[in-house]
């Protein structure tokens, strides 16, 4: 008897171990296949290659973990995703590397899948083994019960770091659209004042009685327009900017 409780002794330990494992490789396959998301939401290739090279770094993080998981269905879709998703760093296009991002995607999707379905089958077979266990009923339930509310856990925990990862992503996404945005702007900007110099030195050269332009003055906040709005704003300032530049020069005799 001493001998059964030795060996299920150790088979306990390498079963928390595996479990443990797992785990880890499930939550870096869910980071994964948010970045894939992401990567695949982008509206242009340098957020769409960055997002697709953090997942990436998460399929391999989650490898590491999946060498010690019996779940060979989710490594070998982990395997697919990142040989996906690693050709889209070579592609020059948007739409070529949204290729491969999205069948990055859909391989970080069945990984996703093929993990949890590890996961239930791990605790079936859990259970099964704790019911055949003689002697033990009121032991075994209660282990079955606990095994129950730490899956709960478990899932919960994920479900909150997925939205946790979310939340951040978005967060990265707002910020980076922001920069971008304020970029634009101070690009615009110098080039409406290097022509605001410009018309006026043309001018001054040709001898035209005019009133000097003058750099625009932004009434508006721009930075809660979208980047397009933004540029649709600047490109109407140019040209208004140049017709007036073009009425003067009419004017010049």
């Amino acid at each position: 008897m001493k001998n059964v409780y030795f060996i299920l002794f150790f088979i306990s330990i390498y079963t928390v171990n595996a479990q443990n494992s797992c785990d880890n490789a499930n939550s870096y396959l869910v980071n994964a296949y948010a970045h894939a998301k992401d990567s695949y939401e982008s509206n242009n290739i340098s957020h769409l290659k960055y997002y697709a090279n953090r997942s990436v770094e998460a399929f391999q993080l989650a490898k590491k973990q999946l060498k010690d998981c019996p779940c060979s269905k989710a490594l070998e879709f982990a395997n697919k995703a990142i040989e996906a998703l690693l050709k889209v760093e070579q592609e020059e296009t948007f739409e070529d590397g949204r290729f491969f991002v999205k069948r990055g995607r859909e391989f970080a999707k069945q990984s996703v899948i093929e993990m949890d379905q590890c996961a239930f089958n791990n605790y079936q077979e859990t259970s099964t083994q704790t019911v055949e266990t003689p002697n033990n009923t009121s032991t075994q339930l209660s282990d079955l019960q606990k095994e129950q509310l730490k899956l709960q856990q478990q899932q919960e925990a994920l479900k909150k770091q997925e939205a946790e990862i979310k939340s951040k992503l978005a967060a990265q996404k707002l910020e980076a659209e922001s920069l971008k945005k304020k970029q634009i702007i101070a690009s615009y900007k110098k080039v409406m004042s290097n022509n605001v110099k410009t018309y006026n030195e043309s001018l001054s050269v040709c001898h035209c009685q005019h009133k000097a332009f003058e750099n625009t003055t932004i009434s508006e906040d721009l930075s809660s327009k979208s980047i397009d709005e933004i540029k649709h704003y600047f490109t109407e300032n140019l040209k208004a900017l140049a017709s007036d530049y073009i009425a003067e020069l009419n004017q010049c005799n």
